[in-house]
């Protein structure tokens, strides 16, 4: 009895503790809906920045697409726009440098946001300025492309032009030939075994040569002597800059030879080199001059008579160009 007079006598502090715990447990639910709040503000300010980064990233695509035509162009221009193609190989530089910046920054936007702001910034003004060099190096194409063209036109007409002077240099050499055939023509007229075919001016061997010799006879040397003169005063008149030459052919028959020459060519060949020797000898100049030989291979008669065997040996001479 003694101990419940003692117990009601004291003071009962439970009620104070239960409101204390209650102001206490309020301003927690507070700090928690506070924070609840701050984190949805900054969920939503965070997803408008990834926003503005995939954005950024499509535009950056769609930079990545017109350079890549760009570079499709400047592959088929010729070797004058290597510096546009290395201009476009260093902006593609540049975009691959800034998109690996861009992806960095997706990455970490959650923990760098605020420095994320500058750089996007930055990063839009560098594609910017990209673009403008873009659009730069487009019009240095199409400004190359025009240039092409235009050298293009005047190849065409230095061509047209080319053409038309060595038109005019075959119809000189033409008129020179005709001229000094025309000369032979008055000066050995009537003279059998000499004769004309076509652009040639055939001599029959056997006004000039022995049978299976390459020995001029006194007859053949006399020959050519006056066709070295006929052809020094032709060559005084022929211009510097017409590229001509005098062509001495030696033929044979297709009859196999008898004779110290091993075959056909041989003899052909030492006939076409004496009568040069023999016109450079009388003033002909030897680098206007040449000696060939076609052995029997090149009939003017396919037949098989003594009369076409011996049209077939001979010495043709031949005005042409170089």
């Amino acid at each position: 009895m003694a101990r419940r007079r003692h117990r009601s006598g004291s003071i009962n502090a439970w009620p104070g503790y239960v409101d204390a715990l209650s102001s206490l447990l309020m301003v927690v639910t507070f700090v928690l809906l506070v924070f609840v709040l701050g984190q949805e503000f900054l969920s939503a300010t965070i997803t408008q920045r990834e926003h503005a980064l995939e954005n950024l990233k499509q535009e950056l695509t769609h930079l990545s697409d017109m350079l890549s035509l760009s570079e499709a162009k400047v592959k088929t221009l010729s070797s004058a726009e290597q510096e546009q193609r290395a201009m476009v190989a260093t902006l593609k530089s540049q975009l691959d440098e800034r998109q690996h910046q861009l992806d960095d920054m997706q990455t970490h936007s959650k923990e760098v946001e605020s420095a994320q702001l500058g750089s996007i910034a930055d990063l839009s003004s560098q594609i910017t300025e990209l673009t403008r060099q873009l659009q730069a190096v487009s019009s240095a194409l199409e400004i190359e492309k025009k240039n092409e063209v235009d050298k293009d036109a005047r190849i065409a007409e230095l061509g047209q032009q080319l053409n038309i002077a060595l038109a005019d240099k075959v119809n000189q050499l033409q008129r020179y030939r005709s001229e000094f055939f025309g000369r032979l023509r008055d000066i050995l007229k009537n003279q059998p075994g000499i004769s004309i075919v076509g652009d040639r001016f055939v001599f029959q061997s056997e006004i000039l040569f022995p049978s299976g010799s390459a020995t001029l006879t006194p007859t053949g040397q006399k020959q050519l002597l006056t066709l070295a003169r006929t052809f020094r005063e032709v060559a005084a008149t022929i211009p510097s800059d017409v590229p001509w030459i005098l062509r001495v052919d030696g033929h044979a028959d297709r009859k196999p030879i008898r004779s110290t020459f091993p075959s056909n060519w041989e003899l052909s060949s030492a006939r076409a080199i004496t009568v040069v020797k023999t016109l450079i000898t009388n003033g002909v100049d030897p680098h206007h001059i040449a000696a060939t030989a076609f052995s029997g291979y090149q009939p003017l008669d396919n037949g098989s008579s003594p009369e076409a065997l011996a049209r077939n040996r001979r010495i043709e001479f031949r005005l042409t160009d170089r």
